[in-house]
């Protein structure tokens, strides 16, 4: 049986672009430190709850996790990324959705599960989220908002 996990891509705008060449660079990406097993990094994210459906779940696990509501970002229409991979010899796969955040000074307030949190900007998050898989999210995740200003 496929494991399944939801969660949200969340970013944030320091300014607003002023030009084309500018695009993408004031962006920067939410990750959050687990405090379990190797202590790797990721958005926030988790396993699907019998009856919720997958964005209930990333919705649910972005709260939990991170302390954010829907009341502090918006879900970016257009974007979803699945991510399919092995854990322990179980296959996975995680859906992402991409969320802007509204006020970009919105405290991230971690529950147990997470030890540390930080805004990143694209390189620096696929630096620090190591797995290939979840470096070309981010990078297809900044693709998509940078095609679109």
């Amino acid at each position: 049986m496929t494991l399944r996990a939801c969660g949200l891509i969340i970013f944030r705008k320091l300014h607003e672009a002023t030009s084309a060449s500018d695009a993408g660079n004031n962006i920067e990406y939410l990750l959050l430190q687990t405090s379990y097993g190797t202590h790797h990094w990721t958005p926030p994210k988790g396993h699907v709850d019998p009856g919720e459906d997958d964005r209930q779940t990333a919705l649910r696990e972005t709260q939990e996790e991170a302390g954010l509501d829907s009341t502090h970002f918006t879900i970016v229409d257009g974007f979803k990324k699945e991510l399919s991979y092995n854990v322990n010899g179980k296959p996975k796969t995680v859906i992402y959705w991409l969320a802007e955040m509204k006020d970009s000074n919105t405290e991230v307030r971690l529950s147990s599960e997470h030890q540390a949190f930080c805004w990143l900007t694209l390189s620096e998050a696929c630096k620090l989220a190591k797995y290939e898989e979840m470096q070309s999210a981010f990078k297809e995740a900044h693709h998509f908002l940078c095609s679109k200003t």
